[in-house]
């Protein structure tokens, strides 16, 4: 049974990852509920307490201890400069399953070709802080402004640049705005306080959440496939096959014939079915997966 006197204090971040972060939890085996109003959040494990908060913020609230652990983007753990534990990467975001882009953008019909040309000029963005140490490392005098939104719609007459977070560029052209630079790449982390990784009951829960995050992760896009063949067919039955692994082959009750079991990608599906079939396999069942340990 779990012991209730352990808590693992666990930051959700509130805003344009919770719907995502929730949903992978789900599919990783926790249920969260979150109500509209309350920044409390219930789940359905006795040693997890949750508490949504911005992602902005979040590194901070670790380091300091409010929070055992929590989910950010490793942008905002450089923004803050916050001396956390990074305990695993978790590729996800609002709309897709890449890394996200911080750009230097321009009006389309600027004459700024590169960052170098923004000197004495001014920069919006939420980024403040790297954006800073972004342009003082390079030597280029800038003026940098918090943006409180609607980052995009600054320049020319607010700003004559922004530095803005992207997952496909497409917000930003339809503002008519171009890339000139990528400042950094981001994705979401999930970090611990280091205090409390030191605790071996907290650091075992941190590292089964990071295994069932990534599991739930891995099985996206992906599905299993089971078949028959005659052992005088297997070679071409593996060559057919682009296995995550090596498929595993197993002997059947008739000696010229085995069982294989697989994982690829479901795109592929289509076009290995008709394939397989076609050098022999009989008996093909394809399966959804919910978690893949790698």
């Amino acid at each position: 049974m779990a012991d209730v006197t352990k808590k693992l204090k666990l930051g959700i971040p509130k805003g344009s990852l919770q719907d995502a972060t929730i949903a992978l939890f789900e599919r990783a085996g926790w249920r969260i509920f979150a109500n509209g109003r309350s920044y409390f959040p219930t789940i359905d494990d006795s040693e997890i307490e949750c508490m949504l908060v911005r992602a902005q913020e979040m590194a901070r609230y670790v380091e300091h201890g409010a929070l055992d652990a929590g989910l950010t983007g490793n942008d905002w753990v450089l923004e803050n400069q916050t001396d956390v534990e990074y305990i695993t990467s978790l590729t996800y975001s609002k709309q897709s399953r890449q890394k996200v882009r911080w750009v230097l953008a321009v009006p389309e019909d600027s004459p700024f070709q590169k960052p170098e040309d923004l000197a004495g000029k001014t920069i919006a963005t939420e980024l403040v802080e790297f954006t800073k140490r972004y342009f003082a490392e390079k030597k280029i005098p800038v003026t940098v402004e918090f943006s409180w939104g609607a980052t995009e719609v600054k320049p020319p007459t607010l700003a004559d640049a922004i530095v803005e977070v992207t997952e496909t560029g497409s917000s930003l052209k339809a503002n008519r705005l171009r890339i000139i630079e990528t400042l950094m790449e981001s994705e979401t982390q999930l970090i611990a306080n280091k205090s409390a990784v030191k605790d071996q009951w907290k650091r075992n829960k941190i590292e089964n959440i990071a295994l069932m995050l990534n599991a739930a992760i891995a099985a996206q896009g992906r599905v299993g496939l089971m078949l028959n063949a005659r052992k005088a067919d297997l070679d071409k039955v593996l060559g057919v096959l682009p296995a995550l692994n090596s498929p595993t082959v197993s002997q059947l009750s008739d000696a010229a014939w085995v069982a294989l079991n697989t994982i690829l990608d479901e795109s592929l599906v289509r076009d290995v079915i008709p394939k397989l079939k076609a050098v022999g396999a009989t008996g093909i069942v394809e399966y959804p997966l919910s978690k893949v340990v790698v």
